[in-house]
């Protein structure tokens, strides 16, 4: 059985933060394909000049008098990404007010612990409660009570939804997705072993020692008292099981859409070029000196976490590398948003990063580069250029977007510590860019299934470099995964170095077959193959009500 209204909540919603944002904004053109008009996103009205949502009164607009009677602040439109479904911004301010009683309430009905919140959590818990009220009003508006409703929320911070939701509406299937359990993260962040010690670790007791109490208790009561519980990988489902005390009721992996890639392989090549030609003036620009025309581009990015996204592993392979030499030049984009003057502030004289950091001296990838000596010199054979922005395409010195830039880059690499998925390298693959991936993300788990495959799917003559007259390196599959433990780190910068330094080594031929394959397994990830879970997941929350 499949829904006829989908309600989806999220902080990312029409709100570009995390990996969060790309899953929703990919899958939104398969779930329009299928179920025009009867998607409903909502998310958080944080500010007025929303690049990503487009205000359309005309959309819902009696349920919008409605709504304003009841005293919700929404504001409704189409959010501006492929397949434009119907968004609703909501203004959750006014619920601050009544924090206590809703704390309260919800520990009564679902033992919620908010005594300990601080923070971020306050301001979670009134837009996940105003986006249950905002689904309560739209589904008594247009008297839904007869047809099969699904309302679907992401992370703990919309928790407060499915609860008044499971509350108010008993008819309607709830699903809840934790992309990372915020206990599992916080220990893996704090630099506490996760995994050598894992079967020892109990949520409960980990969540207070982090002072994590009330985060944790919201997504592990939502994920109890969901009608469908969904994670990501499979690694991040023995992490539900042994902090949440309750695994997945189905696993939803995150796909990506292709219509986020030029269509053509001339247009992704134009495309290419003009992203090498910024990237090459901007590296330029920085280290002011030239670079060869023919460097290796290569970058990491992502969330500024220094272990948990192995970005510390990652500089200091390009330490080893220079070390040992490499081919090629080597130009490495770290492509990671930090604490930067709002006001743009291009190059500075330190030959490292586009943009003026504040307090550089606490910089983490300032300091290793200073603690390992590298200082970009004209005669080093690997450069690297920190890019501390989000790349929307208005950042004063590359003015491209992040998805723009990763179709000039050679190689990604992803040394993940904590990675429940990993959209980066899902991302590059998907932009024909080989990619680097560790074990301990879910998406290398499962590339190593599916590479192997996809590479069979290329034509006789290009499998002809991956014959055994020749041993192929793993990164000519187009994802290389890299084992990675608690213990193994110096292992992990030597393998990174060597896997670098094999990809400088290949033929331009050889590295645009490994494009293609990179290609080939994006293509195994794409929504059309991975959306069938959600369909699953649907079936599953609405068997509860419907007695299936």
């Amino acid at each position: 059985m499949q829904p006829e209204i989908i309600f989806e909540t999220s902080w990312e919603v029409c709100q570009k933060i995390g990996g969060i944002y790309a899953v929703l904004s990919t899958r939104a053109a398969i779930m329009q394909k299928e179920h025009k008009d009867r998607v409903v996103f909502i998310g958080p009205d944080n500010r007025e000049d929303n690049q990503y949502f487009k205000e359309t009164r005309s959309i819902f607009a009696d349920w919008q008098k409605q709504a304003r009677k009841e005293g919700l602040k929404v504001r409704v439109g189409r959010w501006l990404i492929p397949g434009k479904p119907i968004a609703i911004l909501v203004d959750f301010n006014d619920f601050f007010q009544q924090k206590n009683e809703i704390y309260y309430h919800n520990w009564e009905q679902f033992a919620v612990n908010s005594i300990a919140a601080y923070g971020d959590y306050d301001e979670a818990s009134a837009f996940g409660y105003a986006a249950g009220r905002v689904i309560e009003s739209n589904y008594r508006f247009y008297h839904l009570e007869e047809l099969p409703v699904v309302a679907h929320f992401n992370e703990w911070m919309t928790s407060f939804g499915l609860f008044y939701v499971k509350e108010h509406l008993p008819k309607v299937g709830t699903l809840f997705t934790t992309h990372a359990t915020s206990t599992g993260r916080s220990i893996a962040g704090n630099g506490k072993p996760l995994y050598d010690y894992f079967i020892g670790y109990n949520g409960d007791q980990m969540a207070e020692e982090l002072n994590m109490v009330s985060k944790h208790s919201a997504e592990k009561q939502a994920a109890l008292n969901a009608d469908c519980f969904t994670t990501v990988s499979e690694i991040t489902n023995r992490e539900c099981g042994q902090l949440l005390g309750k695994p997945a009721d189905v696993l939803t992996p995150n796909g990506f859409e292709s219509e986020f890639v030029p269509k053509t392989e001339a247009a992704l090549q134009a495309r290419r070029k003009e992203a090498r030609q910024c990237l090459k003036q901007t590296a330029e620009q920085v280290l002011g000196y030239t670079t060869d025309d023919e460097a290796l581009f290569v970058a990491i990015s992502g969330r500024y976490e220094w272990k948990n996204k192995g970005i510390d592993i990652f500089i200091e392979s390009l330490r080893k590398l220079q070390d040992t030499g490499v081919s090629k030049q080597v130009v490495a984009f770290v492509m990671v948003p930090a604490w930067t003057y709002e006001d743009t502030r291009p190059c500075p004289s330190n030959h490292i990063t586009t943009h003026q950091l504040r307090e550089p001296q606490n910089d983490p990838v300032l300091n290793t580069m200073t603690r390992l000596g590298m200082k970009n010199l004209e005669e080093d054979r690997v450069k690297v250029i920190f890019v501390p922005v989000y790349l929307k395409g208005d950042d004063g010195v590359l003015n491209m977007t992040y998805y723009d830039l990763l179709t000039g880059m050679d190689l990604t690499v992803f040394p993940s510590y904590y990675e429940p998925w990993g959209y980066t390298p899902l991302e590059s693959v998907a932009f024909h860019v080989p990619t680097v991936t560790t074990s301990l993300a879910g998406f290398g788990q499962w590339a190593r299934t599916n590479r192997d495959a996809a590479v069979s799917c290329l034509n006789e003559n290009e499998q002809l470099l991956f014959s055994i007259d020749r041993k192929k390196t793993e990164i000519e599959t187009g994802v290389a995964v890299v084992e990675r433990t608690d213990s193994n780190r110096e292992q992990m910068v030597d393998n990174i170095a060597r896997i670098i330094a094999d990809f400088a080594a290949l033929s331009n031929t050889e590295r645009e077959q490994a494009r293609k394959a990179a290609a080939q397994v994006a293509e195994k990830a794409e929504w059309k193959h991975f959306f069938e879970y959600y369909r699953q997941a649907y079936s599953f929350a609405l068997g509860k009500h419907f007695g299936i």
